[in-house]
């Protein structure tokens, strides 16, 4: 059985959505229930066995390098990269390259906050090239409809619109890859809206016949997206 020592978060992001509560503050750093949603990802990993972390920052980044420093007091080594453009999710992956050398990663978007123990089947790698975690009766027009076969995934829609299939599964934005994704993510062309998407690369991987397991969440499961979320999670 591989085991995943390895982790990435994508924090580079201001959260626009988020209003002036991001004017000073990267939103991975807003607080929920009294701390940083990106403490709280970090430590559910750590919980895990996981033991590198590659935090991909952008705006206010120094309020995350200063919290986090190398590491040391939150039971991992934490290293940083820099975001300079903002393109899409497809391309922010390729600056993980290095530090993922031949191990396989976790990747979790910034603002997703999930039990510790939501991690568990991830850091668990074996016989497929990647995993994808999905929540059931969430709204897939603000994310991405997940296909499932047998437990694989066949295909994903991001953001489906009127009249294109949907499916009750619901991209949950936590992921294991292998480096074959960087074999993808290379060759990512502009998505309508004008990024470079990484579930289209996830979806090539799909199509090429690559193993890509569906991880059903159980418990809570939050994306932080919105200052209504945020109320909803610290009443």
């Amino acid at each position: 059985m591989s085991q995943i020592k390895k982790a990435v978060i994508l924090a580079a992001g201001r959260g626009t959505r988020m209003g002036d509560i991001t004017d000073e503050l990267p939103k991975p750093m807003v607080e929920v229930k009294g701390k940083p949603i990106l403490e709280s990802i970090i430590g559910g990993l750590v919980a895990n066995g996981v033991s590198e972390v590659l935090v991909v920052v952008g705006w206010r980044k120094e309020v995350i390098t200063e919290h986090f420093g190398s590491g040391e007091g939150f039971g991992c080594a934490i290293s940083y990269v820099e975001q300079v453009v903002q393109d899409g999710t497809g391309r922010v992956v390729e600056l993980a390259k290095d530090f993922a050398g031949s191990d396989p990663f976790i990747l979790s978007y910034g603002d997703i906050l999930v039990s510790p123990e939501s991690y568990a089947p991830l850091v668990d790698f074996t016989d497929v090239e990647g995993k994808l975690t999905v929540k059931i009766d969430e709204d897939v027009r603000k994310g991405g409809a997940v296909f499932i076969e047998d437990g694989m995934v066949k295909d994903l829609i991001e953001k489906p619109k009127e009249g294109q299939p949907t499916s009750p599964y619901y991209n949950a934005g936590i992921y294991s890859f292998s480096p074959q994704i960087f074999d993808y993510t290379a060759k990512l062309e502009l998505s309508p809206r004008g990024e470079y998407e990484l579930t289209d690369a996830i979806q090539a991987q799909v199509k090429d016949g690559l193993r890509v397991a569906a991880v059903e969440l159980e418990g809570d499961w939050a994306d932080v997206r919105d200052p209504e979320v945020l109320k909803e999670l610290n009443e």
